[in-house]
């Protein structure tokens, strides 16, 4: 399937400002051409010599190669993270999955397309897949497919359509970091030095968090969902560790234990989950395993030191942090620092 959408189907009033500043900094360095109807699209206008001489390009992947001619003017995506990569590179897709199924765009999605003078880009409904009709009736010049966990079977239908840009190895869909992802993108697109750009605003906002939050060095993390069928060790040994690790923690020697396939932790081994800070998150409600009030009434979570100790916190998912934490990408990652600082704050401290 695709990469959830947000996800689980990526502080102080200056933390605050710090990451919100950078955010708009990373917004307004990745520009786009107007496309004549208020929106932008495919990125900066290239310099002369530049992005223009640095076409065709060919890159590899899991399924063959992709060569794209020239530069890409209409981009299509196949996944929210995709979007998000375009988003953050100043490009809005001609065509995008409805990651918000009718609901509310992100906060810092509509920080960025308010920034590109952009509206809610056109979506087609990805309940049953991708639609691989309404992404040819947009004639896109490249599709991203960065982000995706249906790539092996999407790669063959979307490969006629457009240059398709995306991963190579299989298993890269769950390993890669999203600045790998956007580096990639970006050689296709013709905006490498925009992508550092990207990369850069985003260390910058987490340095500066880290920074004001030396107490968060060497702690180690656990991150879990509650998902209707089990509790989800996320932070498993090669999942993307996002901010977290910029910020100065590190996973637990018991990540090891885990992988993107074997990532359940049962109710008798819920000690699995002690860290020197524990984040929880509970995106499915009613319909999740169990609630929270039922989890912290467990014994055997009672027991653990990091609850014992209060460095145990919930991440909310009304908003989308708790997906943007778990699947960071470009676009969001300066937001999580700004979400996310707090929370964690809270937790090494023990409030």
């Amino acid at each position: 399937m695709n990469r959830p959408a947000r996800p689980f189907a990526r502080r102080s009033a200056a933390r605050t400002l710090i990451a919100a500043v950078a955010c708009a900094a990373l917004l307004s360095a990745c520009g786009g051409e107007d496309d004549g109807a208020g929106g932008k699209t495919g990125g900066q206008k290239p310099s002369a010599g530049t992005a223009q001489a640095a076409f065709p390009v060919t890159l590899p992947n899991a399924w063959g190669s992709t060569e794209v001619r020239k530069k890409p003017l209409k981009v299509a995506t196949v996944s929210d993270g995709d979007t998000d990569i375009a988003l953050a590179l100043g490009i809005v897709p001609v065509i995008t999955p409805d990651a918000e199924d009718g609901g509310p765009v992100p906060e810092y999605k509509q920080r960025a397309l308010a920034k590109l003078g952009a509206a809610k880009p056109r979506t087609y409904d990805d309940t049953d897949g991708t639609d691989y009709e309404a992404i040819a009736a947009e004639a896109p010049d490249v599709i991203l497919g960065m982000n995706t966990w249906a790539m092996d079977t999407d790669y063959a239908k979307l490969a006629p359509i457009a240059p398709v840009v995306t991963f190579t190895d299989k298993a890269h869909s769950d390993t890669l970091t999203w600045q790998e992802r956007l580096k990639t993108a970006a050689k296709a697109l013709g905006l490498t030095a925009e992508a550092e750009k990207v990369i850069a605003a985003n260390e910058k906002a987490t340095a500066d968090a880290a920074a004001a939050h030396p107490e968060f060095q060497g702690k180690t993390y656990t991150y879990a969902v509650v998902h209707p069928e089990q509790i989800t060790f996320m932070s498993y040994a090669d999942q993307d560790p996002g901010v977290f690790e910029q910020l100065g923690f590190r996973k637990t020697d018991k990540a090891a234990h885990y992988k993107a396939d074997k990532n359940a932790v049962s109710l008798e081994n819920l000690d699995e989950l002690e860290a020197d800070v524990l984040l929880m998150t509970y995106p499915f409600g009613d319909n999740g395993l169990l609630s929270a009030k039922e989890l912290e009434s467990n014994k055997l979570f009672q027991s653990l030191e990091v609850v014992k100790g209060r460095h145990y916190a919930v991440i909310p998912s009304e908003n989308t942090l708790s997906s943007a934490v778990a699947y960071p990408d470009a676009l969001s990652a300066p937001w999580i620092v700004e979400k996310l600082t707090p929370i964690l704050a809270g937790a090494v401290a023990g409030t």
